[in-house]
């Protein structure tokens, strides 16, 4: 079982990256959002609610999915609510049931996050869109957040399309 875990900043290109991904290699894609916004339908982003569920819906599809041997790619921007030990258990869960969590990391200038974060494509996924807001919680701490075991694979997504980025992590980390 592989864990592909895209990470990075906001807008720096991850469930753009991850479908490229997923489409080149068949992998399932368990991107972020699909909790997130399950979550918010509910209960206020950050509340204890929110952190608890979030963290134990990714943590029992991961288990399930390694206790099926199912690999699978998951998209991840590391904020100050998450646990700052989620990586690592993460790690050991999957390691545990004999799999492999490949962290990837995206990499992207932040006059270029300033110019996607309001793109409409954001917009209408209900993700982070005020660039205002991102600016406001860049200055409060809430991105902050200790560093992710080391990448398998590191790309500057403002530089590199998407598809390329696809392309070089599928070769990279030998995926079909």
């Amino acid at each position: 079982m592989r864990l592909i875990v895209i990470h990075g900043p906001a807008a720096s290109g991850k469930l753009t990256v991850a479908k490229e991904l997923a489409a080149l290699t068949g992998l399932p894609l368990f991107h972020n959002h699909l909790v997130v916004d399950a979550l918010l339908s509910v209960f206020r982003f950050g509340s204890p609610a929110f952190v608890e569920l979030r963290e134990k819906i990714w943590m029992d599809v991961f288990a399930a999915a390694a206790a099926e041997n199912r690999s699978l790619i998951f998209t991840f921007h590391p904020e100050a609510s998450v646990a700052p030990d989620f990586p690592a258990r993460v790690a050991a869960l999957v390691g545990g049931a004999g799999g492999q969590v490949d962290f990837v990391a995206l990499t992207c200038a932040p006059d270029i996050i300033e110019t996607r974060i309001e793109a409409p494509a954001r917009q209408a996924s209900g993700k982070l869109s005020s660039l205002a807001l991102y600016n406001e919680l860049e200055a409060k701490g809430a991105f902050a957040y200790p560093p992710l075991p080391p990448a398998a694979v590191e790309i500057d997504s403002g530089t590199t399309e998407p598809d390329e980025a696809a392309r070089l992590i599928r070769e990279t980390l030998g995926l079909r």
